[in-house]
């Protein structure tokens, strides 16, 4: 007899779900206040949510702030990981590379912008006020507006360039090709390109995430839409990607569900685990 989700459900001790293009529209501040109470309850029953995304730590502790103290936090695409206030990992860029990234992304010229991300908050060199507000009212990073980024020497955890509407033909044509044998450097939405140290990627914190929890491959969900979510599919048992996702991840994933305007996880989750049924 094939398997419900209800019975599938039964076996899953680890859900993990990107934010950005999955869970919402790219860069906006809030999250449903269905998906907080899913993870409230979800919680309650012993299995333990995570969000996985791109952006700081102090960003997304406060769009899930009243799920409760016990959401485990994969920031920065596995960079920094927290739970329950308390660091777990943290994975520093080598200095050279990074110092050299910097320096490129200083060198793209107008309109091209960009943040460097420590375990503490987020640098920016930034002059755009729009750039300024984007960073600290939609994501509400922990940020400082300074000079120069590299004046203190800081940890720095990752890097990531920003344009308006679209990143992708700087970020394919040229940064790219000269990084992607030395760093992680994904697309992370059409705006954002992202650097790491090349052992970061989602997938290898929620494999992280497994062994510090004792859970299994098979006892995992996870929800993506882009690139910089690819590992993570391949993590998990049972992994989703939101219909507006990008053909690669797709391709990795081994379920669909609606996009983030349909409230396509919550709507798995409440298939897979019950609840009461609060889609507007």
């Amino acid at each position: 007899m094939e398997k419900t989700n209800r019975d599938i459900g039964k076996g899953i001790r680890l859900v993990a779900t990107d934010i950005d293009g999955t869970l919402v529209k790219d860069s906006s501040p809030d999250v449903y206040p269905e998906i907080v109470q899913m993870f409230r309850e979800l919680t309650a029953r012993g299995i333990l949510c995570c969000v996985a995304s791109g952006r700081q730590y102090h960003s997304i502790r406060r769009m899930f702030a009243e799920a409760g103290e016990d959401i485990l936090y994969i920031a920065e695409n596995g960079a920094h990981i927290v739970y329950r206030g308390e660091t777990l990992s943290v994975t520093d860029m080598r200095k050279e590379q990074a110092h050299e990234i910097i320096r490129q992304m200083r060198a793209c010229g107008e309109g091209y912008e960009f943040v460097v991300s420590t375990p503490q908050g987020s640098l920016l060199e930034s002059r755009d006020d729009a750039f300024i507000r984007l960073i600290r009212d939609s994501y509400h990073n922990q940020m400082e507006v300074v000079p120069d980024v590299l004046k203190d020497d800081p940890q720095i955890i990752k890097c990531a360039m920003y344009h308006k509407d679209s990143v992708r033909r700087v970020a394919e044509e040229e940064l790219i090709p000269r990084w992607r044998e030395h760093v992680k450097v994904c697309m992370a939405g059409e705006e954002w390109i992202d650097f790491m140290d090349a052992a970061v990627d989602k997938g290898n914190a929620i494999r992280f995430v497994q062994e510090h929890f004792s859970i299994d491959r098979g006892e995992t969900m996870v929800f993506g839409d882009n690139e910089n979510d690819i590992g993570m599919m391949k993590a998990a048992g049972m992994s989703y990607a939101v219909e507006n996702a990008c053909d690669a991840v797709k391709q990795a994933a081994n379920h669909r569900c609606p996009d983030y305007t349909q409230k396509g996880v919550y709507q798995v989750l409440l298939s897979t685990f019950g609840g009461e049924k609060t889609i507007g």
